[in-house]
């Protein structure tokens, strides 16, 4: 029913903070309550706000307030590029870099990171399979 999405904080080889998607603590999500996107027929990558979702971007910004630690300058490693509204939050939490595997439905967080200095690495996706080593 939703995106698995995680994200990560890193600074001079140190995790600062850690965030994934999923509602707010201690409310019901979209797996006890029904989506309501879903009902509405609310396209991805559009109208975040109807969602009961935090983003993985958002908790791992919230995670490092929540504990003191700053996060600018450091890199965001995320399964998926940023929607808009996250990618204003990093720009305003001052991330130097953001790095992923994954395409989100949106491409509107890429003239926002140009201008706010952000650089964007697109990898390629990781094999997820387990190869024994001889």
């Amino acid at each position: 029913m939703r995106h698995h999405v995680g994200a990560v904080a890193v600074k001079n080889k140190h995790i600062l903070s850690t965030g994934y998607n999923g509602a707010a603590a201690g409310v019901k999500d979209c797996l006890e309550l029904g989506c309501l996107r879903d009902e509405l027929k609310i396209p991805s990558g559009t109208r975040h706000e109807i969602c009961r979702g935090i983003h993985a971007e958002q908790n791992a910004i919230i995670q490092a307030s929540l504990h003191g630690v700053s996060i600018e300058g450091a890199t965001l490693y995320c399964t998926h590029s940023p929607c808009i509204l996250c990618a204003k939050m990093l720009a305003n939490a001052r991330i130097k870099r953001f790095v992923t595997s994954g395409k989100y439905a949106d491409d509107a967080f890429l003239d926002l990171f140009k201008e706010a200095g952000i650089e964007f690495e697109l990898k390629t996706k990781p094999s997820l399979s387990i190869v024994p080593l001889d």
